[in-house]
């Protein structure tokens, strides 16, 4: 009984300083589909992404275990916890969507997939994934 006690304390305790998320997705990650890494590229291209270990769920809910994906470009993965800014170098995908496309000025680009929860914060660098591309 004490030990059970002491599990839902703790775990409230958790909860409370805002550990739980990054706790409960410790088996998660986050893909890209295309294009591949190194991949040279005309504009627009097709970026396609997936996650594993966490479901889709649209801006606002805020579900356990969910959240959608953000894109940066020549970005660094955001820290866990802190929210995602929404400008021409971090876009949302708020409404759950998995691809997109992309129109990008000739030139290399470092493109980091987010997840973040239904407030736009970020689950952390833990559920993050860098490529390079190159823009002809």
């Amino acid at each position: 009984m004490r030990s059970r006690l002491f599990a839902v304390l703790f775990s409230a305790a958790m909860l409370t300083a805002g550990f739980v998320p990054q706790l409960a997705h410790a088996a998660a990650s986050v893909s890209f589909i295309e294009p591949a890494d190194g991949a040279v590229l005309s504009s627009p291209f097709t970026v396609k992404f997936a996650v594993s270990g966490m479901e889709i769920k649209p801006a606002g809910d805020m579900t356990p275990n969910t959240g959608h994906h953000h894109l940066l470009i020549n970005q660094d993965p955001i820290k866990a916890g802190e929210v995602i800014p929404a400008d021409a170098q971090h876009l949302h995908f708020g409404k759950g969507q998995t691809e997109t496309s992309l129109t990008l000025s000739p030139g290399k680009y470092r493109l980091t997939l987010q997840f973040g929860n239904g407030l736009h914060q970020s689950y952390g660098p833990e559920l993050s994934k860098t490529i390079n591309v190159t823009v002809k």
